[in-house]
């Protein structure tokens, strides 16, 4: 067989290999939505449980190499994460999301290394390793269950803020350290540290200029597909253009993703193409997790498992344990500083939803094979993250409902939707106020039109009134809704401006100053 055939035999091979991952995800999630029971078992399990039946009957799906890991996974995660964090939010938790995501990474890691090392034969250099693997939480299904039952939006962002930065400290941590069992490297703190602000900088530099650099291109035009694919050429760009000057591509990545999310998406994009932007991201995020998912359930060896049993349950000790300290004591630190307090529960909540998933297992399948502890990290990595998905992951409702913490989802919900009704109906009466009646249409036929619809949104006003009036929080859903449209406005306004050639540069937003001030001013005079 010539090597032409044989390479397209291969091709033919992955593909048909590629369609099986996707047929067993698409199935899996049609089932987690159409079955009664199957619901309750959030969908990223799902798949872990379905991928580990499969190995289990030694049915393999997809092998990849493991240099390719963190290229193909790593970016489209990140950057999806990152552009659906609002700075605004960040920022009023920056302090505990800091401190659980680098103070709260270097007590895990070195926790679980310590721990490896002392119960059991494991060198050091690699217990690091697994420590480093593990420091990284993945929320996914977490935050899911989260909106489901109707979280607080306080403690959503906390543990999206934690997991999105982490993520960022554990891959640089895992960079530094894996050099060490390698024989390239010596661990020094000093070295280390040096190492680690240049790898942080590197990457926060080139995320900075490649999203500032999108953010003020597309202000220049409006074409939908090409800004989706700028996102898109953005999240990898970063990320390769990062790791080539050896910087950090997952703090690049993330960067670039807060930038585009927070900044280019309101300068740059029309609310249209911000929407359209945000599905594509979506479907991508749904798309790679599932295969990732799928596929940490489908590579664990259960007999590997077995065999490394002794380690994996010291490290589930270790992970459950330090994440316990560390979450409680930097809470307690966090709670002396600032005024926005996190309650006792919260903290419980975001100590249990640690969990770890395609970020611990991405970085566990890319150590090199030359290691020869390689199947050691990876069994007891993959062990972890199985007793957190399944373990953790499964409880995790059960104990936000006996803390108290689990919201009225349906009744969001429907007052949510009021409000979408209310505002489509308002713009409809808006438009036969001000259109002129068609020769094809009485100006009668217009005015029944109008009283239809005027007459449907004081049925819904009144609904939202009454709503509000017997649930006040939900008051907040409506001022956050409102503040969004005003930004929305204020922003359109300056790139509608600047795509004219009538303004030259982006204005300084003004109006969430002026409403932040505002807010803080009325605190000031209730306090």
């Amino acid at each position: 067989m010539s090597l032409e055939a044989y390479s397209e035999l291969a091709i033919k091979h992955n593909l048909e290999q590629f369609s099986l991952v996707l047929l067993v995800s698409l199935t899996v999630a049609t089932l987690s939505r159409t079955v009664g029971w199957l619901r309750q078992i959030p969908y990223t399990l799902l798949l872990v449980i379905v991928g580990l039946g499969l190995a289990f009957l030694n049915i393999h799906l997809v092998s990849l190499s493991p240099a390719l890991i963190l290229d193909i996974f790593l970016p489209p995660l990140l950057f999806e994460a990152a552009w659906n964090v609002h700075t605004k939010e960040l920022q009023k938790k920056w302090l505990p999301i800091f401190l659980f995501a680098v103070v709260g990474v270097i007590i895990s890691v070195l926790g679980m290394a310590l721990s490896l090392e002392h119960f059991s034969s494991l060198p050091l250099s690699i217990a690091l390793l697994v420590g480093a693997s593990l420091s990284a939480t993945d929320p996914v299904s977490v935050v899911a269950l989260f909106r489901e039952l109707g979280a607080s939006k306080e403690l959503t962002t906390v543990i999206e803020g934690e997991s999105l930065f982490n993520d960022g400290v554990a891959v640089v941590a895992f960079t530094l350290l894996l050099a060490i069992p390698l024989g390239t490297g010596v661990f020094s703190v000093t070295d280390t540290i040096t190492n680690f602000l240049t790898f942080v900088g590197v990457g926060t530099g080139i995320g900075c200029l490649i999203g500032f650099g999108i953010s003020y291109l597309t202000k220049r035009f409006d074409i939908p597909l090409v800004e989706q694919s700028l996102t898109l050429v953005a999240a990898y760009s970063t990320y390769f253009v990062s790791e080539e000057l050896h910087g950090s591509g997952v703090i690049g990545v993330v960067v670039v993703g807060l930038i585009l999310g927070n900044f280019g998406s309101l300068v740059g994009m029309t609310p249209r193409t911000r929407l359209l932007v945000s599905d594509f991201w979506e479907f991508l995020a749904f798309f790679v997790n599932s295969i990732v998912f799928l596929l940490i359930g489908n590579e664990i060896k259960i007999t590997s498992l077995f065999d490394n049993l002794d380690l994996i349950v010291i490290a589930i000790v270790a992970s459950i344990l330090f994440r316990v300290a560390g979450i409680f004591i930097l809470g307690s630190l966090s709670n002396l500083v600032t005024p926005d307090k996190i309650s006792t529960n919260d903290l419980t909540i975001l100590w249990w939803g640690g969990l770890r998933g395609s970020v611990s297992i991405a970085l566990a399948l890319s150590v090199p094979t030359i290691l020869s502890q390689r199947q050691e990290i990876i069994d007891i990595v993959f062990g972890v993250v199985l007793f957190t998905l399944l373990v953790q992951g499964l409880s995790i409702k059960f104990l936000m409902n006996k803390l108290g913490l689990g919201g009225d989802k349906t009744l969001y919900q429907a007052y949510s939707e009021l409000l979408a009704t209310k505002v489509a109906l308002q713009r409809v009466l808006d438009y036969l106020k001000t259109s002129e009646p068609s020769t094809a249409v009485e100006a009668e036929d217009y005015r029944y039109e109008e009283k239809l619809v005027l007459g449907q949104l004081e049925s819904c006003n009144e609904k939202l009134q009454k709503l509000g009036n017997e649930h006040p929080e939900l008051r907040a859903i409506s001022l956050e809704k409102l503040r969004e449209t005003l930004f929305d406005i204020e922003a359109d306004t300056y790139s509608e401006f600047i795509r004219s050639g009538r303004l030259d540069k982006q204005v300084s937003p003004v109006l969430q100053e002026i409403l932040v001030k505002a807010q803080d001013e009325e605190i000031v005079r209730i306090t």
